[in-house]
């Protein structure tokens, strides 16, 4: 009798121990189709600052190791790498990556050890480019004939680059970029989404266009809101500092008061204005005024974003559009009007802002903007 009780004490105890062994924190072996967004803090604020470098050219002997030397030299923390995709038009479904203008993965595995390196958090963005643009086409205005062979296409280019990005730990990965009339299909990219992070651990973003940030409604499953800033400032080529400062004043109460309802901490992904007359006014139409240099209003409208926005904690960081990508490029303020600020003052406010204190500060090097050539 007293053997019998033994026994079965010994019997309850091992399936009490079972039970608490099944409540005991671990990781849920299906917790991959399953995996929340992790959000960065929003306390952090200007946690990324950093530039993008466009990846055009697969010539191995290209030289981005200099371009990404180059930004960390600003007092950047972080980089961008736009890797792309290309369909022929808005009405094709293929997507497809050509060789000869984009780098191999072992080149853009290496770009990403040379950019950790130099101590800089990555973000890769991939981004669809039309080859054959027919009148005003553009990405935002993709609409195939076949959206399941479309999206077939655009999940794999993707997953190709969140794989690689988990195996080089980046940090960020976009999930994509201004692609305005996808926007609504909302359970195609709720499904992208899950499939990524299946492969990809770090932060995930989309880039929305300035004026359609509203519109997606997959937001919850992200980490971070990426946004553009192409909002018009000012019309006209010769506005007030104050008057562009108002602008963003007015912009910054309407994004920040429907970000409250999404409670995700925003990445500005493409903080730019051409070194053109039409800055303030068209700052997304780079083809406005090429011959046409204003060098201190791209710098005004620089420092009034960094003026409104640089301690804002709800904002994760923000990204300079966009670097150098080619040697024979000129940079100065008066032979350059695009986008690039090497050289122009426009860098002077850029670094100014990038080694201001800040929260998620981090040890940044010191340099001279004007030397770099």
């Amino acid at each position: 009798m007293k053997k019998n009780m033994i026994i079965l004490i010994v019997f309850a105890f091992i399936i009490l121990a079972v039970i608490c062994f099944q409540y005991l924190p671990g990781e849920d072996p299906d917790s991959s189709a399953n995996i929340v967004p992790n959000p960065a803090k929003p306390s952090e604020a200007g946690e990324f600052r950093g530039i993008s470098l466009q990846l055009h050219n697969s010539d191995n002997g290209h030289p981005y190791e200099q371009y990404i030397d180059e930004i960390a030299q600003t007092g950047a923390n972080t980089i961008c790498l736009v890797v792309h995709g290309y369909q022929e038009n808005a009405g094709s479904a293929s997507i497809f990556i050509d060789n000869r203008k984009t780098i191999d993965n072992s080149r853009l595995a290496k770009l990403i050890a040379h950019a950790h390196a130099r101590k800089l958090r990555v973000m890769v963005m991939p981004v669809v480019l039309l080859t054959k643009r027919r009148g005003n086409e553009w990405r935002g205005k993709i609409k195939p004939d076949d959206w399941d062979e479309w999206w077939h296409d655009y999940t794999e280019f993707v997953m190709h680059y969140a794989k690689l990005a988990g195996q080089a730990k980046v940090e960020i990965l976009a999930v994509g970029s201004e692609l305005i009339s996808t926007e609504i299909q909302t359970e195609r990219w709720k499904q992208l989404i899950a499939e990524v992070r299946s492969v990809y651990k770090g932060r995930l973003t989309y880039s929305a266009n300035w004026d359609h940030y509203q519109v997606p409604k997959f937001w919850d499953d992200l980490d971070i809101i990426g946004m553009t800033t192409y909002f018009t400032l000012a019309k006209g080529t010769d506005p007030k500092f104050e008057e562009l400062l108002a602008s963003w004043a007015k912009a910054k109460g309407e994004i920040l008061a429907w970000q409250k309802t999404v409670n995700r901490p925003i990445l500005f992904t493409e903080v730019g204005w051409p070194n053109q007359i039409t800055a303030a006014e068209f700052p997304w139409n780079y083809y406005a005024a090429t011959d046409k240099p204003a060098p201190q209003l791209q710098a005004d409208c620089f420092e009034s974003f960094f003026k409104t926005w640089i301690n804002e904690p709800n904002v994760a960081g923000f990204l300079v559009w966009e670097w150098r990508n080619h040697p024979g490029q000129k940079i100065g303020p008066n032979e350059d009007t695009s986008y690039c600020p090497c050289g122009k003052p426009a860098l002077d406010i850029i670094q100014k802002f990038f080694l201001a204190p800040s929260p998620a500060s981090t040890t940044r090097p010191t340099s001279n903007p004007s030397s770099i050539n």
